[in-house]
């Protein structure tokens, strides 16, 4: 359907030569499977799903050769029919040159799918579609590869209200959404009517550049066939980035999603009409995702749009376009936001929308940069609001919390200040830099921290040991004195005053004994005689003196001398005349009354 609506605009933008014509001359062509298919595990946003088979495994097209991992992942599969190989690192189509983990198969050539079911999503639950979607692999097809499946979620605080359909395709030479509008227009939209039931959303928006006729004039006529109101397709001015996200909401709802938030959370989520077909294709036909369009441009002889299984290299594709022979390297993307590839046959993945042959005079080295001038001009052309030149500034003194400050994170990396900007400085390039740097001391802040909190963790750990050993040993010796005096009518050691006590009582027993014995000699006197007189208290106290003394002089004898080591001669000689004096002690005391 088509209406009349108000739109709205964007600051900011560039107007760069398209150089769209010549890759949509000819219809989207199948692209013949090559002699091996690098397929990388991970090729979307979050976690690098498992490996499901083994070397010298046959798989079929279509067949899960990695599941994912965890929620933030989707799943990946094997691209056609054929033997496992290898499993093994192989270089990613990143300017990096890295390598990941990857499947690589040998064809067949029989292509053969596996047994596929079609999913009657209008009697499932949300929930139960979107793990559907997880495991065939689904992600956004428009260049950022996250996983659909999160995507396709309520917002937090609002109501989905409204699902756009981003087919602005506003950076030069891409055209594959262009051709796949113009040729599966009907698929694409079967695919966002879905969406739309998982959403719940009320009315489906598709914004499509105006430079596009073809393409408007056919999505036009599936929403006519369909007969839904709540299908709109709107032309919108040609101008990059335009198809940005936040850049197309704002210029079909008028709605401008600030800083941090979703726009969930404002009843509007977007998507590229690619990934609304792969939708159609996981959901309608069984299908998981397992190749797409790509645009094929630049210094060939026919530039166009295959449908290319995912693993298949850059070379095998550019050679079916007529790759010539002066061409230095690949670009995957646009001119404006692509990937210098580090090889010619890196594979063709999810992210990969378009693979530009480049030349150094299609593509010119870059000038060398100049200081800033300030001349603002970033800042008028900058589609996000942001000031590129303050962000430059900050970004090259590595003062990254600053940058921060002025919303390093909000730059989509689109590239309008760097083609804009008078000194040639590239612009991009330092705050995808400042964003790295970022990113790399945070997690080395969050690993400290952990770090910390484990230290932390084993030092209460320890002070808790010790508190615990501490009350088991107080509670050990509160027990012992009742042990001990328990144990005392049998020891064997006694002490110097228990040692007066049996002298005085032996002393006793012995008076005793001889009064009886006297009594029984002579009986006679024993009545006549008086009794023996008990123990005067001269000589109790003499018996105490006696057993202090003793035990005095024990406890000289078991006391060990202390700071006795390295005397020298002369100390050695003053120690041994005082224990001399102390061994006579009792013969001084006796003269002293003499003197």
């Amino acid at each position: 359907m088509n209406a009349l609506r108000r739109l709205f605009s964007f600051n900011g933008g560039v107007k760069p030569p398209t150089h769209k014509s010549d890759s949509t001359q000819h219809p989207i062509a199948q692209l013949p499977l090559a002699s091996e298919l690098v397929v990388p595990l991970h090729q979307s946003i979050g976690g690098t799903p498992r490996p499901q088979v083994e070397a010298g495994q046959h798989v079929l097209k279509g067949e899960r050769i990695g599941a994912a991992d965890g929620n933030v992942s989707a799943a990946v599969h094997a691209p056609t029919s054929g033997r496992v190989t290898a499993i093994e690192p192989r270089q990613m189509p990143h300017t990096s040159g890295l390598s990941a983990l990857c499947v690589v198969i040998e064809p067949d050539g029989e292509d053969r799918w596996m047994p596929l079911a079609p999913v009657p999503y209008r009697s499932l639950p949300a929930d139960e579609l979107r793990d559907i979607l997880r495991d065939a692999g689904v992600v956004g097809l428009g260049g950022a590869v996250f996983p659909s499946h999160l995507k396709l979620r309520p917002g937090r605080r609002a109501a989905t209200r409204t699902l756009v359909l981003n087919g602005a395709e506003c950076e030069p030479y891409i055209t594959c959404d262009d051709v796949l509008m113009r040729e599966r227009a009907a698929d694409i939209l079967r695919g966002a009517r879905i969406m739309r039931h998982m959403l719940g959303a009320e009315e489906i928006l598709v914004g499509i550049e105006d430079n596009k006729p073809e393409a408007i004039a056919a999505m036009r006529a599936a929403a006519a066939d369909i007969d839904d109101m709540r299908v709109v397709v709107i032309a919108v001015p040609t101008r990059y980035p335009a198809g940005g996200a936040k850049q197309l909401i704002r210029v079909l709802t008028g709605i401008e999603v600030p800083h941090g938030e979703r726009s969930t959370d404002y009843g509007v989520q977007c998507f590229n009409v690619g990934t609304a077909f792969a939708v159609h294709e996981a959901i309608d036909l069984g299908r998981p995702l397992v190749s797409r369009i790509v645009t094929i441009a630049g210094n060939v002889d026919t530039p166009r749009n295959f449908e290319v299984p995912f693993g298949t290299p850059m070379e095998h594709l550019a050679r079916h376009a007529g790759l010539r022979a002066d061409t230095t390297h690949f670009i995957m993307g646009g001119p404006m936001m692509g990937l210098r590839m580090p090889s010619f046959g890196v594979p063709v993945v999810k992210a990969t929308n378009c693979v530009i042959a480049a030349t150094p005079t299609l593509f010119a080295p870059p000038q060398p940069e100049q200081p800033c001038i300030r001349c603002g001009d970033c800042a008028r052309a900058c589609p996000a609001d942001l000031q590129p030149f303050e962000l430059y500034w900050h970004t090259r003194a590595r003062n990254f919390g600053k940058a921060q400050e002025y919303h390093l994170f909000d730059c989509i990396e689109c590239g309008c200040c760097s083609y804009v900007c008078p000194s040639h400085i590239p612009l991009v390039d330092y705050f995808r830099f400042g964003k790295s740097e970022i990113w790399a001391r945070e997690q080395q802040k969050a690993e400290a921290d952990s770090a910390r909190e484990r230290f932390e963790s084993r030092n209460a750990r320890l002070e808790r040991e010790k508190l615990e050993k501490a009350e088991r040993l107080a509670a050990r010796a509160a027990g012992a004195p009742r042990a001990a005096t328990a144990a005392a009518p049998t020891a064997t050691d006694a002490s110097p005053d228990q040692d007066a006590k049996k002298a005085l009582i032996a002393a006793a027993m012995a008076r005793a004994k001889q009064r009886s014995t006297a009594m029984a000699e002579a009986p006679a006197q024993a009545v006549a005689e008086p009794a023996a007189p008990p123990p005067s208290a001269e000589d109790t106290k003499k018996a105490l003196i006696a057993a202090a003394l003793a035990r005095a002089q024990a406890q000289r004898t078991a006391a060990a001398p202390r700071n006795t080591e390295n005397l020298t001669p002369a100390q050695q000689a003053q120690i041994d005349a005082a224990e001399t004096r102390r061994a006579a002690g009792p013969a001084t005391t006796e003269k002293e009354p003499d003197q």
